[in-house]
């Protein structure tokens, strides 16, 4: 399971024309999604609602690679650790009705975790708890295809040490959640999925979410992958009891919209429920989590399991919802939300340049070194990693560059351009700044 983005949105690209009528918005979206996907940088669907109208979906790609099954709209897809935002959302259910307390201790249901007797169930909302993340345990990928029962999974994470004291800190773990699921079918004597179904998906009229098991593509599931040499290369895939609460439905994108905005709309939980659900502590709220885009705060939730990846945001102010479920992982995710979001709001927004040339790795390598210039007070070390060129500036975290040529290179995300030469390189920016670094 992927760690929630907290810091998603940050335009970056330089200005762009675009149509004013209302309908090129989503015109460009459909370009942006159909120039992803004819590179083999994207294959999956979208969803638009605005006021609980479904104004935008479409699908891009195969659900089935192989067979040359085409994605449709109603194509399924595993949604990953957004199911968190489900097993929170009866939690609280549980708590208005009271069963459950926020403050009610982990010993009550699993004493022998360690620290059980001091984390609460508000704790494990908000990944305070300190239980380590079991999909992070290297034994994880021994097993994560096969069949586990609720004992195997209850007693690994038994024999782990606290990763800190609980309300120390938080740290993403799908080991609060899968306990959470755990605590709701003992207190419901009903199974996580019936719980899903009646106390979720019914009220919020959903029709194409469930409980996953094996891929089934005459039902119209999807098959997720990677792009490996040149062709899409199919996923293992993980077996629902491993996962359970944490990351364990599948969806679609329109249903996807529909859920979070009942959620909103307070058909799943009690409006001053919702308001400690969203809230945020120590970076997390309760299976749910504030990102901004511009000036707008939306509350959503990401996820990643196989080779899926989703992203479901909602904007109060403007009853949008948006969602993102991804089968062909080949570009960041996140970039692409960022753009279908730009063009929504007819920010300025250039394609990315997804223009890539083959060059030798003597080049490459020639250009290693550490580089400087009087005018930043920070320096740029490059370095050849795998066959891609990584920089890393000080202080400024580390980005892959594109070889465009044998001498230009650059990071689209950022709109940066770097032109090599053996004393140095120039670096160019999206707001048309020039910088000379040369190579120490």
């Amino acid at each position: 399971m992927k760690i929630p983005f907290l810091t998603l949105f940050t335009l970056l690209f330089a200005l762009t024309g675009f149509a004013q009528h209302e309908g090129a918005k989503f015109e460009k979206i459909d370009s942006l999604l159909n120039y992803l996907y004819q590179n083999n940088k994207f294959m999956g669907s979208v969803a638009i609602q605005e006021k609980g109208e479904i104004v935008f979906e479409k699908a891009y790609g195969f659900a089935d690679v192989e067979n040359g099954v085409a994605a449709t709209p109603v194509t399924k897809y595993k949604v990953g650790a957004v199911t968190k935002i489900f097993t929170s959302s009866i939690i609280f259910q549980l708590v208005e009705e009271k069963k459950l307390k926020l403050d009610t201790k982990l010993s009550e249901f699993f004493p022998k975790i360690k620290n059980a007797g001091k984390i609460t169930i508000a704790d494990m909302l908000n990944h305070k708890s300190g239980i380590l993340n079991y999909t992070a345990d290297a034994q994880f990928l021994v097993y994560r295809n096969k069949l586990q029962n609720r004992k195997d999974m209850v007693t690994r994470l038994e024999s782990y040490n606290a990763a800190f004291e609980p309300g120390e800190k938080s740290d993403y773990s799908d080991s609060n959640y899968l306990l959470l699921g755990y605590i709701i079918q003992d207190i419901t004597k009903k199974s996580y999925k019936d719980n899903v179904m009646e106390r979720v998906v019914k009220p919020a009229g959903l029709k194409n979410t469930y409980y996953f098991t094996k891929i089934n593509p005459k039902k119209n599931e999807a098959y997720s992958y990677s792009f490996v040499n040149g062709k899409w290369v199919k996923a293992d895939e993980w077996h629902e009891s491993v996962i359970g609460a944490s990351g364990a439905l599948a969806s679609t994108a329109s249903d996807m919209t529909k859920f979070i905005k009942a959620l909103f709309d307070g058909k799943i939980v009690k409006k001053e429920l919702l308001d400690i659900m969203t809230r945020t502590d120590m970076a997390y709220g309760s299976g749910i989590f504030a990102f901004p885009f511009i000036e707008r705060k939306f509350f959503g939730h990401n996820g990643g399991i196989e080779s899926f990846n989703t992203v479901v945001g909602y904007y109060p102010k403007d009853q949008l919802g948006f969602a993102l479920l991804v089968n062909g992982d080949n570009y960041n995710y996140n970039d692409i939300v960022m753009g279908v979001l730009s063009c929504y709001y007819k920010l300025p927004y250039l394609f990315p340049n997804l223009n890539s040339a083959k060059i030798d790795e003597t080049v490459l390598k020639s250009y290693e070194g550490i580089y400087s210039t009087p005018s930043l007070p920070f320096k740029v070390n490059i370095k050849l990693v795998n066959g891609t060129l990584i920089a890393h500036a000080t202080d400024q975290g580390s980005f892959p560059l594109n070889p465009l040529s044998e001498t230009i290179f650059n990071f689209d995300p950022a709109g940066i351009t770097m032109t090599f030469s053996k004393k140095g390189f120039i670096l160019k920016q999206a707001d048309g700044m020039i910088t000379e670094f040369k190579k120490e």
